[in-house]
């Protein structure tokens, strides 16, 4: 099912606050193009260079949605979904989503079926079940690292009201063979998580927290964990890193940019709140950013971390 963009303003002029001098090397188109706008509480954006398309949750709606590069249309990937929220296109290029209605963390097979790689924790006799799994990335060694706050289980609005089983909101690494561990247990709620370009750092924001902690990743085992960067626009959601290895964040008034050192030298400024974000298009250059009910995009100089 193809869905119509609905009657909005389909381009906002790129206001860039410069606070830094680093910043001032970004540039980009004048104005942010609409791809859609007719969402409730837009997440998950992950671009895919096979099917040349970005894919999308709309979380209350329990619907993942399809942008088409080439036709600009938006269509229904699944519905019902489970309520996903986080995606990540692996480096076979198979969806991985973070099912917060099923609590559970699966992958999109090429036919279309759908492979569950975590849904519990420990054995079978005494497994529990993940909270709601909410963002989820790769490392090159086919490990699979995601975040699991409460979100989907608080009530019924992102997923299905129910009791926590597993006492606290951690990190979670899934191994190539399956194995499930915990590297992470000291956050209030984790979210968005991105590997620094060598992958030898994995950056987590902690949203109640207000801040981006930076660990060092020890094969599989994470060390450290300090502070990178507080948030001054609300609470960070997603974040992405370019080539270079800033950090871009997701904030209440837009995307926030970190220098590797931690300074915030600038802010890409929406009007509504955004939720997510990924690097994107033939050339990594395009982002794709999910604000409330809308998906933007701005083509900019900037690229996309390599894989």
């Amino acid at each position: 099912m193809t869905i119509t963009l609905n009657a909005a303003p389909p381009r906002l002029r790129a206001e860039l606050v410069v606070l830094d001098e680093r910043f001032t090397k970004i540039a980009g188109d004048e104005y942010l193009e609409c791809l859609y706008d007719g969402g409730r509480w837009l997440e998950g954006p992950a671009y895919s260079p096979a099917w040349r398309c970005l894919v999308f949750s709309d979380i209350p709606n329990d619907r993942l949605l399809r942008w088409d590069e080439l036709s600009g249309q938006v269509s229904v990937f699944r519905q019902p979904s489970g309520y996903v929220n986080g995606n990540t296109i692996d480096r076979a290029g198979r969806l991985i989503s973070c099912s917060q209605g099923d609590r559970q963390v699966v992958r999109t097979e090429y036919d279309g079926s759908r492979t569950v790689l975590a849904s519990h924790l420990g054995s079978s006799g005494s497994s529990r079940r993940l909270n709601s799994p909410n963002d989820v990335v790769e490392r090159s060694d086919g490990s699979i690292w995601f975040t699991d706050p409460p979100y989907g289980i608080t009530s019924s609005y992102e997923g299905h009201a129910a009791e926590q089983e597993i006492d606290g909101c951690h990190v979670y690494r899934i191994a190539p063979d399956g194995a499930l561990t915990v590297v992470a247990d000291d956050f209030i709620r984790p979210n968005g998580l991105a590997f620094s370009n060598d992958e030898s750092q994995l950056y987590v924001v902690d949203t109640p927290g207000k801040h981006i902690r930076r660990f060092d990743v020890d094969g599989e085992k994470l060390t450290g964990g300090e502070v990178f960067a507080p948030c001054e626009g609300g609470m960070f959601d997603g974040i992405r890193l370019d080539s270079t290895g800033r950090v871009w964040a997701a904030t209440h008034e837009g995307v926030h940019c970190f220098d590797p050192d931690g300074t915030l030298i600038g802010k890409l400024v929406l009007p509504d709140v955004v939720s997510n974000l990924t690097f994107g298009g033939p050339k990594g250059n395009r982002l794709f950013i999910t604000a409330t009910t809308s998906v933007w995009s701005w083509l900019t100089n900037v690229q996309a971390a390599p894989r």
